[in-house]
């Protein structure tokens, strides 16, 4: 009797079972004579995806609750027509940044909101207003955006409302901080950021005053301000409120954009907020997801929750609004593009939270943030499906889950290439070849445009205000690259099973052989695809990464379809076509789950990309577009895997290549043709228009030089704008500038009418008052702002040890000693504050020892480290010759604001380190 071969790929026939095998050949045979998959079959797969990720990301985000009047909602309910009367009453005073006597006005208007609430609240409730001051402070923060920073600040005043039931005074010990900010930047009213949260809270605090006689703790509700010059409001609060070591639990309401659905995108450390947030919660939405990406600094941002977490150690949640995140402080954050309904997804979800957390006896009980950040095991993976259902569970969970999979995953696939031997092994590398040419070629394909785009359009990023154009010119190429890149493992494949099949099956005819190849090679391809989620869980459970569960889903699904039915552990069964319904079973719950996700992702990159240079110029144009593209081809990689592994034996890949050739033509035609601008008046580009007054070199007998600075945080140049405007700009790469905080490399610089608007007496003063040369040199340095309540300060980290800064007048210390960080060489102060902010100051530095300066000499290369000190003084005013560029900006561009950018006047002074 002659011994059975090892197993094969292919279920090789012996002489042991051939005529058990005979039967089974001829019905093969007869199905795979049929085996060419209907070209009509996968197009309306492919339709039905699209269609469906669609349909699910607008069911998940768009579909928003119905708003409610105040008599629909009751005295207890949550009315957005109430509310939107206090958005619109804030939005109406324009734009109110810090040290404004506009900002004045908004606080009054808060403070005359929450005195009302105390007058109509439950007669069992007591409502406490406090008018909060605060005189100074300094918040030294090392992570993220704050790394080599202090953020300064005075003069600041909040609005803080604190409601309790009153005849239980131990209530008053545990607290729930609610906190948003009043304040704007210079450049928007912030219908979005932040007075659609402000007025969500003071609806909120009403809706709780009417409640809170049944609570077991207090609800705090912080109206602070300083927020957008660096989270300074909260800092100031958590630091210096009596009430704040009462609170036990920070909720932080946030927009980086203009309404939608209020998403978690942080929370913890610790698990209750979320896990009782989950049980409660009308409308839920949040992913862990976006925690991981703005946690590992992708998102270059902050909130006030970074405070409670890092310097009270609280625990809680932070919601933002997304929507149209493009308009994100400009002109455009207004209250016509703030939609329906959005109010009243965030404040009926707050609304049955704080009665769930008010009533709650464990907030006192709580576990310290401490002991759940050091162990990570009761961290919380959370994902809500279709903003209906939220799903919690914690790391510990997760990871038991995951390491079986895994451990269930590596069994079988080991046994399989034991049983099928060195052929097995091989196909499955071979497989996994035909997913690396996918990745390469869908990612190459994508990146290529993106490379091309600056070249052919006016923008190197066309998709800003028409995000549906991404489609054409970034997925279509990605699909493509796809398609072709495991079409080529596939032929690859093939090769290889052509050897093995025709020698152990030569009683086979030749058709059928072909067609038992084809049909091997498939299957391997959709194994492929489980292999492909294997390794990223392998990953993502190793750095113990929340949104892993995405991996796991995606590996799980399709594999239990897979094996329920397609897999058989008849050696004698030769392969069949897969079915249509193992695709659909398999992509049901991973695309239910996550397809809405994705999409919002790239819509929110796409909104990013208005603002994505941080230095003006000093990233290349095309980067923004291919990090955009390189996340559409990974998800198409990902998400497509299965569904391309079915193309191979169908005619639809030539149909297929030619409709994305189309697509990506006409997404071409209408950038190249300007029909579809790249912005447009209510999605603008992203411009600072500032009068420059610079005097970095007057202690090197130069005078002082004037002009007008137009630069752009968006990707591309302002040749265009420039021409617009006219008054003689130049635009290029030698137009830099150093504000301090930041650095323009490209921009555009005209100095026609400069001279009025500004005066001698606005230049601020850096004076070396003493300065001690002995073993320890320390150096005292007066700093004199002159008007200027808001300004940065560089200082030069590889001279200067340590430092100290004192306020003058009010002989009180800001800044102690004590270590600091410092980021290429320099530590930056940023300071801001109201009107009554002091401006003159005394800065102590204490030199390095001469054996550190000696290693540091050498580090001393940059053109600027020949300085001690760089000062940036700012002036919210605006000149004439700025008044007139601005009124001459395309309307198609918008003034922007951050904690970096200046004021539409600034001053550049500097001290060298041989002064």
């Amino acid at each position: 009797m002659r011994k059975r071969s090892k197993g094969s790929v292919a279920a090789p026939v012996s002489d042991d079972n051939a005529s058990d095998v005979s039967s089974s050949v001829r019905e093969s045979g007869e199905n795979s004579s049929k085996a060419k998959r209907s070209t009509y079959v996968i197009l309306a797969l492919f339709v039905l995806i699209i269609q469906g990720s669609w349909a699910v990301h607008h069911y998940q985000f768009e579909v928003l609750p119905q708003p409610l009047t105040a008599q629909q909602a009751g005295k207890r309910g949550f009315s957005e027509e109430e509310a939107m009367k206090h958005v619109k009453a804030l939005t109406e005073l324009g734009p109110h940044p810090v040290g404004s006597d506009v900002l004045d006005h908004a606080l009054q208007y808060v403070l005359t909101a929450a005195e009302s609430i105390k007058k109509s609240a439950h007669w069992e409730v007591d409502v406490q207003v406090d008018l909060f001051h605060v005189n100074s402070g300094a918040n030294i923060m090392v992570g993220g955006l704050f790394k080599g920073r202090t953020v300064a600040y005075s003069d600041l005043t909040h609005v803080v409302l604190r409601i309790l039931p009153k005849y239980v005074s131990e209530v008053e010990e545990n607290a729930i901080l609610v906190s948003s900010h009043i304040d704007t930047v210079f450049a928007a009213e912030g219908a979005g950021d932040c007075s659609s949260c402000v007025a969500v809270m003071l609806e909120l605090a009403r809706g709780v005053s009417q409640w809170a006689h049944g609570f077991k703790n207090a609800v705090i509700f912080l109206f602070n301000t300083g927020e957008e010059e660096g989270l300074n409001g909260a800092h100031s609060f958590i630091t210096q409120h009596p009430w704040s070591s009462t609170i036990r639990m920070a909720i932080d309401l946030e927009a980086m954009g203009v309404g939608g659905a209020s998403s978690i995108f942080q929370a913890g450390p610790h698990p209750w907020a979320i896990e009782n947030f989950a049980m409660v919660a009308k409308y839920p939405s949040g992913q862990i997801l976006a925690q991981d990406l703005f946690s590992s600094g992708v998102i270059k941002s902050a909130t006030d929750f970074q405070v409670y977490k890092e310097v009270a150690g609280l625990s809680g949640l932070d919601f933002a609004y997304v929507d149209t995140t493009a308009v994100y402080h400009t002109k455009n954050d207004k209250l016509k593009l703030l939609t329906s309904g959005s109010l009243q997804h965030l404040g009926e979800n707050m609304l049955a939270f704080l009665q769930r957390a008010g009533a709650s006896s464990y907030l006192s009980k709580m576990e310290s943030v401490d002991g759940a950040v050091n162990s990570g095991k009761d961290s919380a993976i959370y994902f809500d499906i279709l903003g209906t259902y939220m799903i919690v569970y914690r790391q510990r969970l997760a990871s038991m889950l995951h390491n079986s999979v895994i451990l269930q995953s590596l069994l079988i696939w080991g046994t399989s290439v034991v049983i099928g031997g060195y052929p097995a092994a091989i196909s499955l590398a071979l497989s996994f070849l035909s997913v690396l040419l996918m990745w390469i070629c869908s990612v190459s394909f994508s990146v290529l445009v993106a490379f091309v785009l600056p070249f052919i359009s006016t923008s190197p990023v066309p998709f800003i205000s028409s995000p549906w154009l991404v489609v054409g010119l970034f997925v279509c190429p990605s699909l493509l690259g796809a398609l072709a890149g495991q079409h080529l493992g596939f032929i690859i494949l093939k090769s290889y099973l052509t050897r093995i099949i025709s020698r152990r099956n030569v009683n086979l005819s030749p058709v059928l052989k072909a067609d038992l190849i084809k049909l091997d090679a498939e299957r391997w391809l959709y194994k492929a695809g489980l292999l492909q989620w294997l390794v990223l869980l392998m990953i993502g459970n190793f750095y113990k990464i929340g949104s892993s569960y995405i991996a796991l889903v995606w590996l799980v699904s399709p594999a239990f379809s897979y094996g329920l039915l397609e897999a058989t552990l008849s050696p004698a069964r030769l392969p069949k076509p897969l079915k249509t319904i193992t695709l659909l079973l398999g992509l049901l719950v991973p695309f239910l789950i996550s397809s809405g996700m994705f999409v919002r992702l790239a819509a929110t990159l796409i909104g990013t990309a208005v603002r994505f240079e941080r230095n003006p110029g000093g990233t290349p144009e095309w980067l923004g577009s291919v990090i955009l593209a390189v996340y559409i081809a990974a998800v198409v990689c990902l998400t497509l895997v299965y569904l391309l592994s079915y193309v191979h034996i169908s005619g639809a890949k030539t149909t297929i290549s030619i409709a994305t050739c189309i697509l990506f033509g006409l997404s071409v035609a209408a950038v190249l043709s300007g029909i579809v601008p790249a912005f447009t008046e209510d999605i603008a580009r992203t411009v600072n228009v500032v009068h420059v007054v610079d005097t970095t070199g007057i202690y090197e007998g130069k005078e002082a030089s004037s002009y007008i600075s137009l630069f752009s945080s968006a990707p591309g140049k302002l040749t265009k704008e420039a021409e617009i405007i006219g008054e003689g700009f130049v635009c290029g790469r030698d137009k830099k500038i150093d504000f301090v905080t930041f650095s323009v490399q490209y921009g555009c610089w005209t100095q026609h009418g400069i001279e009025s608007g500004w005066s001698k007496s606005d230049i601020p003063i850096l004076r070396v008052e003493n300065d001690n040369r002995e073993d320890n040199r320390i150096t005292e340095v007066i700093i004199d702002t002159k008007l200027s309540t808001r300004w940065s300060l560089a200082i030069n980290t590889n001279e200067i040890e340590d430092f100290r800064l004192r306020d003058v007048a009010g002989n009180s210390e800001l800044i102690m000693l004590g270590e600091k960080s410092s980021v290429d060489g320099w530590h930056i102060i940023q300071f801001s504050g109201g009107k009554n902010t002091p401006t003159k100051f005394s800065l102590t530095l204490f030199w390095a020892k001469r054996n550190i300066h000696a290693e540091h000499k050498e580090k001393r290369q940059g053109a600027d480290q020949h300085l001690l000190l760089k000062l940036r003084t700012d002036l919210n005013r605006i000149t004439p010759m700025a008044k007139t560029v601005i009124s001459k900006l395309p309307p198609w561009c918008s003034l922007f604001g951050k904690s970096t950018s200046p004021f539409t006047l600034a001053f550049i002074s500097s001290l060298p380190v041989n002064f």
